[in-house]
């Protein structure tokens, strides 16, 4: 696999999730992509019991494009993080760690379209959170390069292409000690995690807001 970078597309009020994959998805076949197949991207978190003394937090990624894996970001408590990648047997492993890692019952889902186009792969995914649609993820990925320092300005325009302004011409924030690393399949990962906190903290600070106005 190549350099990816995932961007969010702003929700319109007036627009469901869908309306916005669809009005994407024809801006991306008027680049001459073809549509191959969906794509799937889930996570499901987990949190120690009190009784381990700091609480830990694991997320367990599985995706599509690498089905085979099963990827999981464990969060120390002390602004630490421990990546793993590991086959299917880790979701048999982590049945039987029910006793020591419970579900927060927040499972997320980011599902859509995958194109191609030439050296590009491009994904439009819906973010589902507890089955409620909570923003729009494109995922860019461009296959020859596996440096994310030398084909950042080919990313860059071709995102702002056919999703305009809301792409910045400054880097990532994930990639900014991160720009002459060789990219792995973790990286998109990590970018998942990433965007998946900034949802949930919005939708956190929604409810609190929507909490203190009904009381």
């Amino acid at each position: 696999m190549g350099v990816t970078i995932l961007q969010q597309f702003p929700m319109k009020e007036n627009r469901t999730g869908a309306q916005i994959i669809e009005f994407l998805t024809k801006r991306v076949n008027a680049l001459g992509a073809k549509q191959c197949g969906t794509f799937l991207v889930d996570c499901e978190t987990y949190a120690s019991i009190p009784q381990l003394g700091t609480q830990r937090t694991l997320h367990v990624f599985h995706n599509s494009e690498q089905p085979a894996s099963v990827f999981a970001i464990l969060d120390n408590g002390n602004g630490k993080t421990v990546p793993v990648v590991a086959d299917g047997l880790f979701d048999l492993l982590l049945m039987k760690m029910s006793s020591v890692y419970t579900s927060k019952k927040s499972k997320v889902e980011i599902r859509g379209p995958r194109f191609e186009l030439n050296d590009f792969v491009i994904k439009i995914g819906a973010i589902n959170i507890n089955h409620n649609v909570k923003g729009i993820i494109v995922e860019a990925e461009y296959r020859p390069c596996v440096v994310f320092g030398l084909c950042w300005d080919m990313l860059r325009e071709f995102l702002q292409g056919f999703l305009g302004s809301c792409v910045s011409n400054v880097p990532p924030h994930y990639f900014q000690n991160r720009t002459n690393d060789i990219f792995q399949p973790l990286d998109t990962i990590q970018q998942y995690l990433d965007h998946i906190t900034i949802y949930k903290k919005a939708t956190g600070v929604l409810q609190q807001y929507n909490n203190t106005n009904t009381t």
